[in-house]
């Protein structure tokens, strides 16, 4: 998006950051609502409605010429698209036991990322043809993943409602009162931040100063899905308990870190300045979006984990609406060197920020 904004659209950087900026303050309210609807209707309807309305305002955003269109139609369909993530996480819980939930993340990681993977290439190419291509091809597998989940997945038991004295029972019923989640949550947010800005701002970085073509920025993009479908099963089956989650948590941050060490090296060929970064953010994202999506519905229970996955998913939102404002505001004004050093001390402070408090956690458990 951030792409066509300046390379379709011919609008500026801090133009392309404002309409990421709206999709995050959609996001939010997606993410809120999403996840007290999930809780309330469930999550197979909740799922169905997001992706198929996403599919159709997908391809009316190719047919908006005016700018102010296209901010207002943002905040619409980020909200129809944020809403489907506290569901689809929810619905991993469900069908999976608590055993092979971390797998079971991993799982539904691997098929997001070889979608990905296969859509950044040809996404890619398709931008170098036209970029209303993309908007059409997004909308029509939105609608087709839509119907595929009313087809082919059951949608669950209906889970019954505890009365009053249950749910003064229920620990941590909303989950802004767990103390340590809102602290995790809160690191979450800091990293995603970091996370958010490779695909959003380092593109155009490629693009505007490495002039690397849309082709190859989308096969290398298309590397971190590929990657991820590749070995990332392999990796969580070979992790399993050889270390704390926590452990995995911290060092995915710290290779995030690195990645973006890679975009500030002198004397280095664009194109492989930009494969190192690709390889070692994900290195860190195998580590850490696994184990924090395990470590969230792991402390939820079945009467609240669309609340839960809301709060995880605002973390994104959040993360959307900060990251690329700011981003794009210090990358104007001080340069795009400046923003990978922020970036760096960023990733820095989130590892060791996890780190204490995990070991709070060890001390208080």
């Amino acid at each position: 998006m951030s792409m066509y904004i300046t390379q379709s659209m011919h609008r500026s950087i801090a133009d392309a950051g404002l309409i990421i900026t709206l999709f995050g303050i959609g996001s939010v309210l997606g993410a809120m609502s999403g996840g007290y609807l999930t809780d309330r209707f469930g999550f197979h309807p909740v799922q169905i409605i997001s992706l198929i309305v996403s599919g159709f305002l997908f391809v009316l955003f190719g047919h908006i010429d005016g700018f102010n269109g296209l901010c207002a139609l943002t905040v619409v369909l980020s909200f129809f698209v944020e809403g489907f993530k506290p569901a689809n996480n929810t619905a991993v819980a469900f069908y999976s036991s608590p055993q092979n939930l971390t797998r079971s993340y991993a799982l539904n990681r691997l098929a997001q990322n070889v979608g990905f993977g296969f859509g950044t290439s040809v996404g890619g190419l398709l931008a170098a043809i036209d970029y209303h291509l993309l908007f059409w091809v997004d909308g029509v597998v939105y609608c087709l993943a839509g119907l595929l989940i009313l087809l082919l997945l059951p949608a669950g038991r209906k889970i019954k409602k505890p009365d009053l004295e249950e749910t003064e029972e229920l620990p941590a019923a909303s989950p802004w009162k767990d103390p340590f989640f809102v602290r995790f949550i809160c690191l979450v947010t800091v990293y995603m931040i970091g996370f958010i800005l490779l695909f959003r701002l380092v593109p155009v970085y490629w693009k505007e100063q490495l002039h690397i073509g849309e082709s190859t920025i989308g096969i290398l993009l298309g590397m971190n899905g590929v990657i991820i479908a590749v070995f990332e099963m392999v990796l969580i089956q070979n992790l399993v308990g050889r270390k704390p989650d926590s452990f995995y948590i911290v060092a995915g941050v710290v290779f995030t870190a690195v990645a973006y060490l890679f975009l500030v090296l002198p004397g280095v060929g664009p194109v492989i300045i930009a494969a190192a970064t690709v390889l070692f953010f994900t290195a860190g994202e195998m580590l850490t979006l696994p184990y924090i999506s395990t470590m969230i519905m792991s402390r939820a229970t079945e009467y609240n984990r669309g609340k839960y996955s809301a709060a995880y998913s605002l973390s994104w939102a959040v993360a959307q609406i900060i990251g690329p404002a700011a981003g794009g505001f210090i990358a104007v004004h001080w340069g795009y060197n400046t923003l990978w050093f922020v970036l760096v001390a960023f990733c820095a402070v989130c590892a060791l920020g996890f780190r204490l408090l995990f070991q709070k956690q060890v001390r208080l458990g």
